[in-house]
């Protein structure tokens, strides 16, 4: 006779812990529909279940009897369970939903606190695979489930087959009744891995008569400019809000899968998916936390988009100063006891703090101490936001820092197209926890993007999490596309390490006393940072260089280095250009006198700092770019008040002293050299010289020729 069906707890190759149903809490289990689903055999001859979409720790429905594997798609398998199953259901085209009843336990914030500890043992080198997967699948089981353990023991299962009758996968894993979009709707789902591609495909294949916008209707009119250049296809896919394609504001349908989906990989409780980058979901995360008049917590390194956002809502800044480094001229994170003393001198002066927003990782992969600073945010109930726009891909292979949402962020904005495949302007919004009204973030977004997103861009980030799904079933421990490139970036550096007159951003060249107080969280193995002062050049000189002379093309230039990005799409002979242009520019420039750069950047450089050739290239780097200016400004406005506040036109000679109306802003990185409502220094106004003499471009002002500013009157 069959043994009786009961919950298991799998991780990797190993079965953790057979769990009666009963002892599983109220609120925390629910049965839901899923994407693939991949079963095997274990080694114990016990049936182990993974997903595609579920983020660690499966707890699934099973009878030990296991009768033969099918194959349902190119990546996915099914085992057949006795009384479960029919074999006749499967085909090659055809997933499981809605014929296998799935059970995923989703933890609160409380253990998703201890996944983020239990996926840091993972990366243990002294332990087999085995014994990690089986440690990290205990850890998760042993404390994590206890913490978010609440209520009665009664399980309370919903069987969801074609149609989801619960609003949406926030509310079972919530304290709040509140779903993704602030409302109780009946979602429908597909059948799709892919939901809104497989939707997109299905509308672009009609044979309909277009009446509908664009005005290119479906390519038949569009230029042949374009077409000639990237083809009819894309026209053909450029589609509106059709029924069959949902509504980005209202999603019900297959748009709502995906963001499910997207959620479910990414750890969030919900998940939206943004059309004007992570730009629209910082304003928006600072709008839905701030008032008119609260304080915004962050770093004064933190992107354009954050000072927009305080101009939206209303937020006084309340500046961190994060951890300057003056070999690389460049500032890294924050530290939570500097958090820790804004919050509380801003309650003493009788103030709000609306939220806490820091950027981590920054532009150079350089990571901030999240989780402490998590700590510090909810201690004093405050909503703790992650500019995480460049750490998209943090959770899809071992070595790379943990995300956000793993150290306890209640926000987390990624720009999904900066190292995964989605296409340019897409991004993704993740929250989890109760802190941030969903409600108050759908109807922000909806304000701050436009009412006709493009399906193009919607479609790419569900292809995207589609392609990152089909790998990370045991977090990293399997394979996964990223582990070629963080290969590929590894050798790149160590390559770029032995030629001389370079320097590579690392722990180890860190200046020794910004390393020292930022405490690193890590650096993102995928960003190689190359300093070039000892060729006397400027980033922006290199960056010519190497994209005219020998066709590679940086990232970031900057005054003093050049920055590389490394990815999925990174092949190996993309990286031996790599190397032998930044070869062929050392031998070029390299001289054999170096000028000290202890001599340029002022009494705060170490001792063993690399060496100048060019004196002239680094005179900012006694004031601007290594920090001892560059956080001195004074704000007397708030940025809100500035931007509306009555303006004259003024020379750049005669602006010094005066409160600046507009945002200068060297992009990339994007880091705001002035903000509206601070006072104009001479500092500030010969870097942003430096920047546009030596080739980069800053955005906001006025006078694109910089020969004047608009200040408050």
């Amino acid at each position: 006779m069959d043994q009786p069906v009961q919950l298991f707890v799998a991780f990797g190759i190993n079965v953790i812990q057979v769990v009666p149903i009963s002892d599983l809490p109220t609120g925390l289990v629910q049965v839901y529909r899923f994407s693939l689903f991949h079963c095997e055999e274990s080694t114990s001859g016990k049936p182990m279940l993974l997903t595609t979409t579920s983020c660690t720790a499966v707890v699934g429905l099973a009878s030990f009897q296991c009768k033969e594997v099918k194959t349902v798609s190119r990546n996915a398998q099914v085992m057949v369970l006795d009384g479960f199953l029919k074999p006749a259901a499967l085909s090659h085209d055809v997933g499981l939903h809605g014929i296998v009843p799935h059970i995923c336990l989703r933890l609160q914030s409380g253990g998703r606190r201890c996944f983020g500890k239990a996926r840091a043992s993972a990366r243990d080198e002294s332990l087999s695979l085995e014994e990690r997967e089986y440690g990290v699948a205990t850890q998760l089981f042993d404390d994590c489930l206890p913490l978010a353990r609440g209520g009665d023991n009664n399980l309370q299962v919903k069987e969801k087959m074609e149609v989801d009758e619960s609003s949406s996968m926030c509310n079972a894993f919530s304290s709040s009744s509140e779903s993704c979009t602030g409302e109780e709707e009946m979602v429908v789902t597909t059948s799709s891995p892919v939901p809104l591609v497989a939707a997109l495909k299905q509308c672009a294949d009609m044979d309909a008569a277009a009446f509908h916008f664009p005005g290119h209707r479906r390519g038949a009119g569009a230029s042949q400019l374009l077409t000639d250049l990237i083809g009819v296809a894309p026209f053909q896919h450029d589609l509106p809000e059709l029924p069959e394609l949902d509504n980005l504001y209202a999603a019900k349908d297959v748009i709502a899968e995906a963001q499910r989906m997207a959620a479910s990989l990414f750890g969030a409780d919900c998940t939206w998916f943004l059309v004007n980058g992570s730009t629209c979901g910082i304003q928006a995360a600072v709008m839905a936390t701030c008032k008119p008049g609260d304080y915004l917590i962050l770093p004064r390194n933190c992107h354009m988009s954050a000072v927009s956002a305080m101009v939206l809502s209303g937020a006084v800044p309340k500046y961190v100063i994060p951890i300057l480094d003056s070999r690389w001229g460049v500032a890294h994170g924050v530290e939570a006891a500097q958090v820790e003393a804004a919050i509380c001198e801003v309650e003493r002066g009788g103030g709000n703090v609306g939220a806490v927003l820091v950027v981590s990782p920054t532009y150079f992969g350089v990571c901030s101490m999240v989780e402490a600073i998590a700590d510090v945010c909810h201690h004093h109930g405050v909503p703790f936001l992650v500019d995480e726009a460049h750490g998209a891909h943090f959770q899809f292979q071992a070595n790379l820092p943990r995300t956000a949402l793993e150290q306890g962020a209640d926000i987390a904005v990624q720009s999904t197209h900066k190292v995964l495949g989605s296409l340019t302007q897409s991004a993704m919004l993740h929250s989890q926890g109760t802190r941030v009204s969903h409600q108050q973030l759908t109807r922000c977004l909806q304000m701050l993007q436009t009412s006709s997103p493009s399906y193009l861009l919607l479609s790419s980030l569900d292809a995207a999490r589609a392609q990152m799904s089909e790998v990370t079933c045991t977090a990293g421990l399997g394979t996964s596309i990223m582990d070629a490139a963080v290969t590929l970036a590894s050798s790149a550096k160590n390559a770029l390490r032995k030629i001389p007159g370079l320097l590579v951003l690392d722990k180890l060249t860190i200046d020794k006393k910004a390393a020292a107080e930022v405490a690193l969280a890590g650096i993102d193995p995928l960003r190689i940072t190359v300093g070039l002062w000892e060729l006397g050049l400027t980033g922006f000189d290199a960056d010519d260089i190497l994209r005219l002379e020998y066709g590679v093309v940086a990232e970031l230039p900057s005054l003093l280095s050049l920055t590389f990005v490394v990815s999925a799409g990174t092949s190996s002979q993309d990286i031996i250009r790599l190397i032998g242009s930044l070869e062929a520019l050392s031998a070029r420039y390299r001289t054999d006198a170096p000028a000290p750069l202890s001599a340029l950047l002022g009494e705060n450089a170490s001792s063993d700092e690399p060496k100048i050739s060019n004196p002239g290239v680094l005179f900012h780097g006694k004031g601007w770019e290594n920090g001892t200016a560059f956080w001195q400004q004074v704000r007397v406005l708030s940025p809100r008040e500035a931007f509306y506040a009555d303006f004259e036109t003024v020379g750049i000679d005669d602006a010094v002293g005066r409160v600046c109306t507009e945002l200068l802003c060297p992009y990339p990185p994007g880091i705001p050299v002035i903000v509206p409502g601070e006072v104009i220094t001479q500092e500030a106004l010969d870097y942003v010289r430096a920047v546009l003499q030596g080739g980069g471009i800053v955005t906001g002002a006025s006078d694109t020729a910089f020969a004047s500013i608009n200040v408050v009157v």
